[in-house]
Parts: structure tokens; C-alpha cells; sequence
């Protein structure tokens, strides 16, 4: 063998480890956006960074899942029953640049938390029109 054909195999190796990657991301990238009651939302992290993902609706969670990641379990998911709207407010001009454009910051509590989401007005109509859908506080066994 050659001294040139193994850094070639290996440079070759690496690319296609790369190339598939994306593949992968963008496969489930699709299948995230594809499915029924997902919105595009970035989620305010414990230091104050923006993580950009999706937002599920499920019938009685909303789940959060990472944008940048091959797991197809949720990062976060929250009760519908304990979540509480608090409100919308425009970006602070520090969350400007490490928003999307053209989004509203949605405030949440959760379990006496607090909870950002960053997303367009949209998809803030139907999670507060989500949460107000759901049943009152003791009927049936939702809540």
C-alpha cells in the first residue's frame, strides 16, 4: 500500500461519516416538521442560552426536542395541566441576535418555574389556544 493511499482512506472515511450526518439530521429534521402539532420554537436554557428546536403537541404533554440531535426522545416535556401562560413579550435587544427573526418571547411557568420560548406569533396563537382547550380542573381524570 501506498504511503499517500492512507491518509486519502481516512480523510475519504471521515467525509463520509460527515455526509451521513447530515443526512441524518435532515431525515429527521423532516420527520419532526412532518408530523401534526409541531412549531418551530428555541427554548431559553438554565444560563441563559437559546436552544433552538420543535415544540410537540401531544394530547396531554408538550414536549420539546433538541433541533441539533439524532435522538428522537423529547429534551423536555411538560404536563399540559401544570403548564400556566403567563404571556408574550418582544425580544430584549440581547435575545435579538440569538433569536430566530420575527418571534415572540412566550413566558411560561412550569412546576413554579420559569419557562422562555421563543417562537413566531403562529404558533403562540395555538399553544395558548392549545392550553385553553383543555378540560377544567376536575373533570374527568386529565388534570
Amino acid at each position: 500500500m501506498n504511503d499517500l493511499n492512507v491518509p486519502f482512506i481516512v480523510l475519504a472515511g471521515a467525509f463520509l461519516l460527515v455526509v451521513i450526518a447530515l443526512c441524518l439530521f435532515g431525515v429527521r429534521r423532516l420527520m419532526l416538521r412532518r408530523a401534526l402539532g409541531t412549531v418551530d420554537a428555541s427554548i431559553s436554557t438554565a444560563n441563559n442560552r437559546w436552544a433552538m428546536g420543535v415544540c410537540r403537541y401531544q394530547e396531554s404533554d408538550l414536549e420539546w426536542v433538541r433541533l441539533l440531535s439524532l435522538s428522537p426522545l423529547p429534551t423536555k416535556t411538560m404536563r399540559r395541566s401544570k403548564i400556566e401562560l403567563v404571556g408574550r413579550r418582544e425580544p430584549t435587544e440581547a435575545e435579538r441576535v440569538r433569536v430566530p427573526p420575527g418571534v415572540v418571547i412566550v413566558m411560561l411557568t412550569y412546576e413554579g418555574r420559569d419557562v422562555l420560548l421563543a417562537m413566531k406569533f403562529g404558533a403562540y396563537a395555538g399553544l395558548s389556544s392549545w392550553l385553553e382547550a383543555g378540560p377544567p380542573i376536575g373533570v374527568g381524570t386529565w388534570r
